[in-house]
């Protein structure tokens, strides 16, 4: 196995980075900052990020078929045009319940796009970290970021038994998918809400984008929305 290095490829400090997503046709990660209300797009080519503002909170984002994206914004799915910078609303749930919004959203292999509201989360280990978004790899083993955890963790899901631990320099990993040219880089999104001064002048990198490669494996493709 090559050796594992990790590097912070966008630096912009998002509040709460999620839901990464590789853009295979403009070789660029998508990801968002949930309560900063943005969608944000980190090029390899560039190496820049732009974002598109948004008017809620936004708490996922997927690729769509028929081109541009789909996003989950506040309690609604709705596209966005992104050269337009143009929000539509799809479809809207919970209408009656306006502090309510959706935590997260993925594409099926089917073409539809799952999103739930907030729930229950356990601990994957007492007393150290809380699993968030994780992805899958073309072996079939799950990957999933260690919020407080300030890791990555490769796992069997017939067995449980965690197969490797890749750490990064922050501690508010939040979410991971696989990228690049043939799917065997990682990209991963951290956050910094909630962090004092004291805790940021020791992870300024906190909120930021990180590429890890050398990990051996490879991912599989996002599923794009079909509608």
């Amino acid at each position: 196995m090559s050796s594992v290095k990790v590097e912070c490829v966008a630096r912009e400090g998002s509040r709460i980075g999620e839901s990464p997503v590789w853009d295979e046709k403009e070789n660029a990660l998508l990801f968002v900052d949930i309560p900063a209300g943005k969608v944000c797009r980190w090029s390899a080519h560039t190496q820049r990020v732009h974002a598109v503002p948004v008017d809620a909170p936004v708490s996922s984002v997927a690729l769509r078929k028929s081109g541009d994206y789909v996003i989950t914004l506040g309690t609604r799915f709705a596209a966005l045009k992104w050269k337009e910078q143009l929000v539509t609303t799809i479809a809207q749930i919970d209408k009656d319940k306006p502090n309510n919004r959706f935590n997260d959203g993925k594409v099926d292999p089917a073409g539809r796009y799952f999103a739930g509201n907030r729930r229950s989360i356990y601990r994957l280990e007492k007393e150290e970290s809380i699993p968030d978004g994780m992805c899958i790899d073309t072996e079939g083993k799950l990957w999933v970021a260690c919020y407080d955890g300030g890791r990555v963790i490769r796992l069997d899901p017939e067995t449980g038994k965690r197969l490797q631990t890749v750490k990064l320099p922050v501690d508010k990993t939040t979410s991971c998918c696989f990228g690049g040219k043939d799917y065997s880089e990682m990209y991963v999104t951290s956050a910094s809400d909630g962090m004092d001064k004291e805790w940021l002048s020791r992870q300024p990198q906190a909120g930021g984008i990180f590429k890890i490669t050398g990990l051996g494996v490879k991912g599989i493709p996002p599923y794009p929305f079909a509608g």
